[in-house]
């Protein structure tokens, strides 16, 4: 079954901006959620999703009751939530595949859905602005149309996504928001920003940076964040892209250079360097060809714990 806005399916053939008036009430949510103060949210309780990786958990987690993502320019946060389990899943999407990550989430809420008989999947999408080179827009149209060809019914319930998520100041476009969270419990969503981003924050964007796929990163059952084992060869021209200046960095090796964080260059940084150092992490990293495995302690952080004791 289709994407469907109070219970109408949404018809994909009209401009973005036909659906909005149709819905005034997307632009009023949208409207509210872009007038709320981004909460800095510790990481006591937190599963930070970087991106191209997704976490799926439910309010029964003991060890999770927060899932965030930020950081997003053209990218677009995903939430999508089971009503009757409380299932939730976020994720980061950047436009590399979106029909195959869309049907993967839906999928790994559905595992934690199958046997309540109440209840309906609702998706919240937030990201995006009105980029130059309409990448927001291009990801936008993909991600509705994804979910339109899913079988299920999904409702939209949050779009503050491109022209609804945009800002302008001295004729140079920004978002509005660039991070979000999700409590698991509540089902709150909420503007945030993540001083701790969890552990092997490198690790990870370095598979990101060597084009890897959709990545599940968290075990809700076991309450165990698993992170590999990630395989790739040298990054081409590592060595060229260190001795390059930030603006240089900057301009190519984004998608959208004057709307970034300013901490994206360092950011961009540290994972060559962590290339430069892992071009064969096979052998550096995962010589067991085992993940790194991690669970929250009494304080609420993350702790390695070792394979074998699983």
């Amino acid at each position: 079954m289709p994407l469907l806005v109070n219970g109408a399916r949404v018809d994909l053939a009209r401009p973005t901006g036909d659906m909005i008036r149709a819905h005034p009430h997307l632009e009023e949510k949208a409207k509210l959620l872009r007038s709320q103060p981004t909460q800095i949210v510790e990481p006591k309780g937190l599963l930070y999703v970087q991106q191209r990786e997704f976490a799926v958990t439910t309010p029964k987690d003991g060890s999770v009751s927060i899932l965030g993502s930020d950081d997003a320019t053209t990218c677009h946060i995903v939430v999508l939530r089971h009503t009757g389990s409380g299932a939730t899943c976020l994720t980061h999407c950047d436009g590399s595949d979106t029909e195959a990550e869309v049907s993967l989430i839906m999928s790994s809420v559905k595992s934690f859905s199958n046997s309540t008989g109440c209840g309906r999947l609702e998706v919240h999408l937030v990201g995006g602005f009105n980029d130059d080179r309409q990448l927001s827009q291009k990801l936008t149209n993909q991600l509705l149309r994804a979910f339109d060809l899913q079988p299920e019914d999904v409702h939209l319930v949050t779009f503050c996504v491109t022209e609804l998520n945009d800002r302008e100041e001295q004729d140079i476009h920004f978002p509005i928001i660039y991070g979000i969270a999700v409590n698991v419990k509540t089902a709150e969503i909420f503007p945030a920003t993540f001083p701790d981003k969890g552990p092997d924050e490198d690790l990870r964007s370095a598979h990101v940076l060597t084009g890897a796929p959709l990545t599940n990163i968290y075990d809700a059952k076991m309450e165990q964040l698993r992170i590999g084992p990630y395989f790739w060869g040298p990054f081409p021209h590592v060595d060229f892209w260190l001795e390059q200046d930030d603006a240089q960095i900057l301009q190519n090796l984004s998608t959208s250079p004057l709307a970034e964080p300013p901490h994206f260059v360092s950011h961009i940084r540290s994972t060559l360097t962590f290339l430069k150092e892992h071009p064969f992490p096979s052998r550096s990293l995962f010589p067991d060809r085992k993940p790194r495995i991690y669970k929250k302690n009494e304080e609420g952080l993350w702790e390695q714990v070792c394979s074998d004791k699983i």
